[in-house]
């Protein structure tokens, strides 16, 4: 059932009968599958090893226009959900944003108190959040997952760098502590001034993201030969993802490998200037699960240009699945990539050496080979279980707090 709360703001929420749980936790997010991206789609992976260790997740997100009550992914295990309104996001509509709830974040928190409130992301709704939850003196965690002072410079917003660095320091600095997905970003994050920060690394699906997933008869209306090798991007194609760095990769690898041929899996604003630009590109559109475990899977090589990752999940997806990838060397790529061994790197903002070696990718089908043998072998000790246990650490150790103890805003 839906019953609507009594409050101002519209919300409703699903009543689960559970066991009783270990920790009972109010995770607020601005992005949740249905939508499809890396911070849906990892949070969803998270949350459900939690759930399996007996946690309570009371999860609060928007409510999507085509879709009006809790949702979950066949298999995956159920949750309480409160749906709150929401807006599209500017130049994302088929994403949307939450609006402001502090005053029915209160009540509602005021009458079933959890143990303690994460903040996944840093919109209205969770900025509400964090101020609900530092009134009623709960335990905050959050995770630091975009880099939006970073992308303002790819939309001719670079006046605004400066002041959407400073409000998510303000944000994550309200927290007790701030999950970073890796050491590089901790670093960079320190000395902006963030505080509390801990690495909390990223698992992947090794059973779904899997070289056996390859298939000729996905291959087959490719046009490509069962030798021919296959260039994937995969992603959200926006500004931010680098675009022209990849079209210029893409231009430079077919000089030098003129059989070889490109695949583009996502979608967005990016995404005719991609098909303009590589006319003979199979644009595959977004791709979702097994579905698109089998693309990564169907190809052999894998290019990433973006600068602006907190972690690039696809870094490990396409390691996993066995390509040979070049990545930037920062965030997930430097930490599971050994250079020359199970992929290439190119220093951060180094343009013309991440086009030299993606020719050589192109030019060397020996090396080829050698990187996709041991690109999945580097993945198989990063399963979602270890981080479960970790999170569950961290959340524990906040819960345990003395309340007086706990900051104020």
């Amino acid at each position: 059932m839906h019953p609507t709360l009594n409050t101002d703001d519209e919300l409703l929420i699903e009543h689960l009968p559970v066991d009783r749980p270990s920790l009972r936790v109010a995770v607020v997010t601005e992005t949740y599958p249905p939508e499809v991206n890396g911070v849906a789609l990892t949070l969803q992976q998270l949350l459900q090893r939690l759930q399996a260790r007996n946690h309570q997740i009371r999860l609060v997100r928007p409510r999507q226009p085509a879709h009006d009550g809790p949702w979950n992914a066949p298999g995956s295990l159920e949750q309480a959900e409160l749906l709150v309104r929401s807006l599209p996001v500017p130049r994302y509509p088929q994403l949307r944003m939450g609006l402001p709830m502090k005053r029915a974040l209160l009540a509602q928190w005021t009458r079933q108190r959890p143990d303690l409130v994460h903040v996944a992301t840093e919109g209205p709704l969770g900025w509400s959040a964090v101020q609900a939850a530092r009134k009623l003196r709960l335990p905050v965690s959050t995770d630091f997952r975009t880099n939006f002072h970073a992308y303002t410079q790819h939309y001719g917003l670079g006046w605004l760098r400066k002041p959407m660095a400073a409000y998510l320091r303000r944000f994550h600095n309200l927290a007790d502590c701030t999950m970073v997905p890796s050491a590089d970003l901790r670093d960079e994050l320190s000395a902006q001034g963030f505080e509390r920060l801990l690495l909390v690394g990223r698992g992947i699906d090794t059973v779904r993201f899997d070289p056996a997933r390859r298939s000729e008869a996905l291959r087959a209306p490719w046009g490509v030969a069962p030798d021919q090798p296959v260039l994937l991007w995969v992603g959200r194609l926006a500004r931010e993802k680098n675009p022209e760095l990849f079209i210029r990769c893409w231009a430079a690898m077919r000089m030098a490998r003129p059989d070889l041929r490109l695949v583009v899996v996502g979608d967005g604003p990016a995404r005719e200037v991609l098909a303009q630009a590589c006319p003979d590109a199979v644009m595959a559109g977004a791709r979702h699960g097994d579905d698109l475990a089998a693309h990564y899977a169907s190809a052999d090589l894998f290019v990433f240009p973006s600068v602006t990752e907190t972690y690039g999940n696809v870094t490990p997806e396409a390691l996993a699945s066995g390509l040979a990838v070049l990545a930037f060397g920062y965030a997930a790529a430097a930490e599971r990539i050994r250079h020359e061994d199970n992929g290439l790197l190119v220093p951060r903002g180094d343009d013309a050496a991440f086009i030299e070696q993606a020719v050589r990718l192109a030019r060397d089908p020996a090396l080829v080979a050698s990187l996709r043998r041991r690109a999945r072998t580097t993945t198989l000790t990063c399963g979602w279980d270890t981080v479960a246990a970790q999170v569950e650490g961290i959340w524990q150790g906040l819960a345990a707090q003395p309340r007086g103890q706990l900051r104020p805003l």
